[in-house]
């Protein structure tokens, strides 16, 4: 029987961005490394929700979208949030859509892009095993503190304490939508109302933000979007219908 080895590391939760944000860090670094680290993740998320929150009056996306920042104005973040949002708008045929509400909402890619440039900056820190975890979308490097890969379970869209699947890899970024927690609140741009076919979408690939956007597109899209997800270059995925059928990807990363 082998034996599991444990590294030394850190394990975080916040309440964030009106959700929970779990780090672990499972590097062998000095603990008041690790602890430092740590807050600049959070600082970040912090950060992050302050700018972006669609709840807050007084957040600059809020403000940008009443017309009081001008594009001249803004943040460096808030620009190249647009721009890419933009370009997620053109490369799901407009089905991501962070107007789709009649206001300005880019929060089907913020989420993930936080947790992926919160990845990024402990990676170029230094700590390459850790996962960050911003509400079930979840960036995962290297090993977990075990010394194995790490493993993600994906919600059951009908039971909260049960997985549909389970995730194994070292450089994963996974991110699911559904319509379990907070309804049908994805709407179908083309229709201007809530989409419907899909219960839980999840992309798998090496990006959050774009993982993010995706998962939301194929859920705006309802079953049509379980075409579309096959033939998304570079991401793998699964989908579960509102008739209870699931479908993923043949090299969807399982574990064994």
């Amino acid at each position: 029987m082998r034996a599991t080895l444990t590294r030394p590391g850190l394990c975080r939760v916040e309440q964030i961005m009106g959700t929970t944000i779990t780090l672990d860090l499972a590097d062998d670094l000095p603990p008041a490394t690790v602890r430092e680290l740590a807050d600049e993740v959070f600082a970040w998320m912090h950060e992050v929700d302050a700018r972006f929150s669609t709840y807050k009056p007084d957040s600059e996306v809020c403000r940008f979208d009443r017309g009081e920042v001008l594009l001249s104005e803004a943040s460096a973040d808030l620009r190249y949030v647009l721009e890419t949002c933009a370009d997620l708008w053109g490369a799901t045929d407009g089905f991501f859509d962070a107007y789709a509400t009649g206001r300005l909402d880019p929060s089907g890619f913020v989420k993930g892009w936080a947790a992926q440039v919160a990845s990024d900056r402990l990676v170029a820190a230094g700590a390459v095993n850790h996962c960050v975890n911003a509400g079930g979308d979840v960036r995962v490097r290297g090993l977990s503190p075990s010394g194995e890969p790490w493993r993600i379970g994906i919600r059951h869209p009908w039971d909260a304490m049960a997985a549909c699947l389970v995730l194994s890899g070292t450089d994963l970024a996974v991110a699911t939508s559904g319509v379990y927690e907070r309804g049908r609140h994805v709407l179908d741009p083309r229709r201007g109302a809530p989409a419907s076919g899909l219960r839980s979408v999840t992309v798998v690939g090496t990006d959050l933000g774009l993982a993010d956007a995706y998962a939301t597109a194929a859920l705006a899209m309802g079953t049509p979007g379980l075409n579309w997800l096959a033939r998304l270059d570079d991401h793998t995925h699964a989908a579960i219908t509102d008739n209870a059928r699931q479908y993923h990807s043949v090299d969807l990363p399982l574990t064994d």
